[in-house]
């Protein structure tokens, strides 16, 4: 590969503990999916931005795509999240705050304009109200004239892990996954290349699990969409081989790599041993990761520099194939354009100048790495054996199994950092004395101008569409929802006609139901 200091390319050599871990590319893939892993392509660098208006959205996305970023990865503001219009009571004071806006097709329209949507890989934050801005997607790139076998990217779409750890859930968990099992089930038939779940370990390890918690839940969770999906009548090789998981990489730097080298040997063995799949490519864990945003202090912001970099060298290192580091002022603000791209040039300068991308697995055979790999895999395995014990994950969510057991682990990582047990540069040892010691830095604000644009557009577009075609659509989607056919058809007609996120989804509350977390101490 051209960059790599001295132009070094290794081969994969054989050595003797190939019998007991085979080489990358070989099954359970411990090693890496690809026998040759960054040697011919290097992970997608893939910067999470979204914020104040889709239009100045659109402009952060074109500058980022200019600074050799070659994916796009959407944060949604948290109305959008929630399933709220911008011009919701509600939303007032979160519109645009912590992601882009985005209430109807003509917000999507504006966000990707410009940016041709059959060549970019498009990744999109969003959970619950998922398949909905899925079908405001479809249409878009419908509308650019993009062919939908041509769409290329990843839907999150882990309701799962909202019970468990983000809690931004809007229906209760039966028919929630029955809208993740309808994409599914719609991006088998009509997009192969767009992956529709994104399963996400990277919240629940934000919230505070151990490494092992993450992994464990998350595969669970993929086991779970798994089993949902073979119900509703499709094969194993017909969708697994779409699915995408999506990893946090923490500060312990060899507990990460053998954390993503578990993931690939567990849910190799794990698919093969429960569904018997036959395609090789089911058998493949391919994974995002994003460094740890838990991790970084307001304290000292600058640090929060080398713990992205070291984040991101163990998540190459354990074979990611996409990636997106933090901004070093994340903990004060949405990451401004300066910040956005220092972490950008972090990647950069992993790719081209540290020769990391020369070898697959080149920690493969260390004997702490390969002992934590397996330590790793077997608590894993412990958490899986309890969750099917309870009768799957959904079981145990109405249970609060997995979240009881994140609490008590952020309840003692807390004790510990606060004890000085663990310690964190710059919050519980080495704070500098006084405040004028801090480098100045400057942050992104977003004001309330975004808001008032937004109800403004919202109220022009109501007043512009065929009103009665809308609701018609509307209660259309209602009486499908009453009965088992795949929403994603009435979604995209209602959609298509300007019918708005929060119509939607107050529409389908409607059958539904909502969803009150029972809480636990």
């Amino acid at each position: 590969m051209p960059g790599l200091p001295g132009d070094r390319i290794f081969a994969v050599l054989k050595s003797d503990s190939d019998a007991i871990n085979p080489p990358p590319g070989t099954f359970p893939y411990t090693r890496g999916i690809h026998a040759t892993m960054y040697q011919g392509r290097l992970w997608t660098m893939r910067q999470f931005s979204g914020f104040s208006t889709p239009e100045e959205t659109n402009a952060r996305y074109r500058y980022l795509l200019a600074q050799g970023q070659n994916g796009l990865s959407v944060a949604f503001d948290l109305p959008t999240l929630m399933g709220l219009d911008s011009d919701d009571p509600l939303s007032e004071g979160e519109v645009g705050k912590c992601g882009a806006p985005v209430s109807s097709l003509e917000d999507m329209e504006t966000l990707f304009a410009g940016i041709p949507l059959g060549d970019v890989s498009v990744s999109m934050t969003i959970n619950s109200p998922a398949a909905v801005i899925w079908a405001m997607y479809l249409v878009a790139a419908e509308k650019q004239g993009a062919e939908p076998s041509r769409l290329s990217g990843t839907l999150q779409n882990d309701i799962l892990k909202e019970y468990i750890a983000q809690k931004e859930f809007l229906y209760p968990p039966r028919p929630s996954m029955r809208l993740v099992t309808d994409t599914i089930e719609y991006a088998t038939r009509n997009t192969p290349r767009f992956n529709p779940i994104s399963i996400s370990g990277y919240h629940i390890r934000e919230a505070g699990s151990t490494a092992a918690q993450e992994l464990a839940f998350t595969l669970r969770d993929g086991l779970e969409y798994a089993d949902w999906a073979i119900e509703r009548g499709l094969g194993i090789d017909e969708f697994a081989p779409r699915f995408s998981f999506f990893f946090n990489a923490h500060n312990d730097f060899f507990e990460e790599i053998a954390k993503f080298r578990a993931a690939r040997g567990l849910w190799a063995l794990l698919v093969r041993e429960r569904y018997d799949a036959k395609d090789e490519r089911s058998l493949k864990l391919r994974f995002h990761t994003q460094t740890a945003g838990c991790s970084l202090s307001w304290q000292q912001p600058y640090n929060n520099v080398v713990r992205t970099a070291v984040q991101a060298m163990a998540a190459v290192l354990g074979g990611t194939q996409s990636l997106h580091t933090n901004s070093l002022d994340e903990a004060l603000a949405l990451p401004s354009e300066a910040a956005a791209t220092l972490a950008l040039r972090t990647q950069q300068v992993i790719a081209f100048e540290t020769g990391v991308a020369a070898v697959p697995d080149p920690f493969g055979g260390s004997h702490y790495v390969e002992r934590l790999t397996d330590e790793l895999e077997a608590q894993a395995r412990d958490y899986i054996a309890k969750i099917d014990a309870m009768g799957g994950m959904i079981p145990a969510i109405e249970q609060s199994y997995p979240q009881l057991e994140i609490a008590q682990a952020s309840y003692a990582f807390q004790k510990k950092v606060e004890s000085g047990e663990s310690v964190v540069v710059g919050v519980n040892r080495f704070q500098n004395q006084i405040d004028k010691a801090e480098m100045p830095l400057e942050t992104l604000r977003i004001g309330e101008e975004a808001g008032r644009a937004q109800v403004a557009k919202l109220a022009s577009l109501r007043a512009r569409r065929d009103g009665a075609a809308v609701a018609k659509c509307l209660e259309d989607l209602k009486e499908a929802a009453r009965g088992k056919v795949n929403l994603m058809g009435p979604l995209t007609n209602a959609v298509r006609l300007y019918a708005t996120l929060g119509e939607v989804c107050f529409a389908l509350r409607e059958v539904f139901g909502a969803w009150t977390e029972r809480p636990v101490i």
